[in-house]
């Protein structure tokens, strides 16, 4: 066995990191059109990396995606990876495949989540080129956010080398790079060449064993699992044998043959017969691989390390359906159904947990956090299944001395400054600690810095973009464990109960609203111990929102008079998970969301709330 290092040079593999909402996937979009992938006049979506639609419509990416293009006879492997905290075990894992990264930042300048992943890549002694993307915008600073950028390297103890990084200037919308700020570049050539010279070529020891570590699973139906890594060392070819090992499983060494094998080219893979050092590689065929294996040769056995993937730190209750109207939207409702659909999902998502209850009919699900789990209750209501959940509850952990301890996040919130005294109070009723404060943006916004448990921003989204009227921006990123820091009360206001089953007439709906807010309109069905709407009170109030008018013989001037309703409160998934309280639970079918009390009888409901406060 040789040990000669070879350099590459025909290939580059670079990650786009930046925080969400920075043009990252914008920018693949121009790198893509501006080498000939698409051939001329071809109709290509915008964004055409966020494949799905959840990832569409909310406008962020949430798995890291894989493409190649080709510049002057060089392949640039690209991987466009989240930009969001809750799916940051996507990031972690990818730049294991990388050369270097390009850090895209915006006029906002540098946030919470760019401070996250550009952490990971200099611990891994990535180099990096920042991209200041946007200057088309006509609040474009380019000159502040690079020094902005140069005080977060020095922050986190870059090296010399990682400090001395290009700069390029861009607007991904226009599909134009420069070097300088002032002008504004006629084409993506900068970039592409900052690329080559930058980032270094990968190497290896080609006549060595095999040795490809996998750090992405991709799933399809027809397929199966497909394993996504870079050839570290050796070559990989079809029908090769190998030994599945991994560096936290010593124990682990199963030995598989490789049916399959692709490379990415443009969008697609193209199948190859053979790969070498430094690509990037599919690998289909093979049932029992996980993210963090190495494939090696049988001959020279040894794992690459990789970093342990991020614990969850937020779980809810997934459960079948029961309530009065279960069964009458949903293409699969039975927990059959919910059981493989959550297990099937492992298949692709590492930092997702799926146990078993006591009940067959409940599935306990952990994840990163709100987000993360709210995009697969989304998923799973667009396929067809319906199912009830329960609120999130943060899972805690005991110290060495047994103590609780619970997750903590950092939140980075920017309001216009007569907000921030509300913000300031709020978050101190649910724990927050004021850690920083200072003004942004010309003095007319106040940056807060924020440690707050993970269980005291559960629910307060909604509340927040109402207090700032819309105008806040808050970022958090997970900020490890810390001593339980003592109870919060989450929900101040108790809920609407419908009183009946029946269909929601309006003179019910107007009897009713002057209680508080509804979440439903006329000729909606309801059921007995169905949630429609929030009272301004703190306890629950029972109304019946089906009361028809008793019709009587004499008529008077104004009481037919048309009754008035106030349009209702229709709140979107995360809001409707925001507010569920701990003993309320979201019913989700592919039609509609409704909150209901997780039990419905108010007898039994009020002895429960008695045996509780007793």
């Amino acid at each position: 066995m040789s040990n000669i290092m070879q350099k590459r040079e025909d290939v580059r593999n670079v990650a786009i990191i930046a925080h969400v909402d920075h043009g990252k996937t914008t920018l693949v979009d121009e790198l893509l059109k501006q080498s000939g992938v698409f051939r001329e006049g071809q109709d290509v979506a915008e964004r055409v990396m966020d494949s799905n639609d959840i990832e569409r419509e909310r406008g962020i990416t949430i798995l890291s995606k894989n493409t190649a293009v080709m510049y002057k006879n060089v392949k640039i492997n690209i991987v466009d990876t989240p930009g969001h905290a809750d799916f940051g075990g996507e990031v972690e894992r990818v730049l294991k495949m990388v050369n270097g990264v390009i850090l895209v930042d915006a006029f906002e300048g540098p946030m919470p989540q760019t401070k996250f992943v550009l952490r990971k890549a200099l611990e891994l002694k990535l180099p990096v080129i920042v991209c200041i993307n946007k200057i088309d915008r006509p609040e474009a600073r380019p000159d502040e956010v690079v020094d902005e950028v140069l005080e977060l390297f020095l922050e986190l103890d870059a090296d010399d080398s990682q400090l001395d990084c290009p700069f390029v200037y861009a607007s991904a919308k226009t599909g134009v790079a420069s070097m300088e700020a002032a002008s504004a570049g006629n084409n993506m050539e900068p970039l592409f060449e900052t690329i080559l010279n930058y980032i270094p070529a990968p190497e290896g020891d080609p006549d060595a064993g095999t040795q490809v570590l996998i750090s992405t699973i991709d799933y399809n139906e027809y397929v199966g699992r497909i394993g996504i890594g870079k050839v570290d060392n050796g070559s990989i070819r079809v029908n090769q044998e190998v030994v599945i090992c991994n560096h936290h499983d010593p124990e682990k060494k199963t030995r598989v043959k490789v049916s399959k094998l692709y490379e990415f080219d443009g969008l697609g893979k193209a199948e190859v017969k053979e790969a070498h050092i430094g690509s990037i590689v599919a690998i289909s065929g093979i049932a029992d691989l996980h993210i963090g294996d190495t494939l090696c040769s049988p001959d020279a056995v040894t794992p690459i390390p990789f970093q342990k993937i991020s614990e969850p730190t937020i779980a809810m209750q997934f459960m079948v359906n029961d309530s009065p109207l279960a069964g009458q939207e949903g293409k699969y409702v039975t927990s059959r159904h919910i059981r493989d659909r959550l297990f099937r999902e492992l298949n692709t998502d590492v930092s997702l947990r799926v146990e078993e209850t006591d009940t067959t009919e409940c599935f306990k699900v952990s994840g990163r956090g709100e987000l993360h789990l709210s995009v697969l209750i989304e998923t799973m209501r667009r396929e067809g299944y319906e199912f009830a959940v329960s609120k999130a509850e943060v899972l805690y952990r005991a110290d060495e001395a047994g103590k609780r301890t619970e997750p903590m996040e950092l939140a980075y919130i920017d309001v216009p400054n007569e907000f921030a005294g509300s913000v300031i109070e709020k978050l101190g009723q649910r724990k927050g600690e004021l850690r920083n404060m200072g003004s942004i943006s010309g003095g007319t916004y106040t940056r807060l810095e924020f440690s707050i448990p993970a269980r005291g921003l559960i629910g307060y989204r909604g509340e927040f973009l109402t207090d700032t009227k819309g105008n806040g921006i808050m970022n958090t990123v997970f900020d490890g464990y810390a001593p339980y820091k003592g109870d919060i009360m989450y929900r101040h206001q108790g809920s609407l109960i419908a009183f009946e089953a029946g269909e929601a007439i309006t003179y019910g709906l107007y009897n009713a609203q002057e209680r508080g807010t509804l979440f439903i309109g006329p000729g909606q069905k309801v059921y007995a111990g169905m949630v429609v709407g929030q009272t301004g009170r703190s306890e629950d109030i029972e109304v019946n929102v089906c009361k028809k008018k008793q019709l009587t013989n004499t008529r008077s001037s104004s009481a037919d008079e048309a009754l008035r309703l106030v349009p209702p409160r229709i709140l979107s998934m995360e809001q409707a998970l925001d507010f569920i309280d701990t003993d309320e639970l979201l019913e989700v079918t592919p039609k509609s969301l409704r909150i209901r009390k997780k039990i419905l009888d108010p007898t039994m409901r009020k002895r429960a709330a008695q045996r509780k406060n007793d």
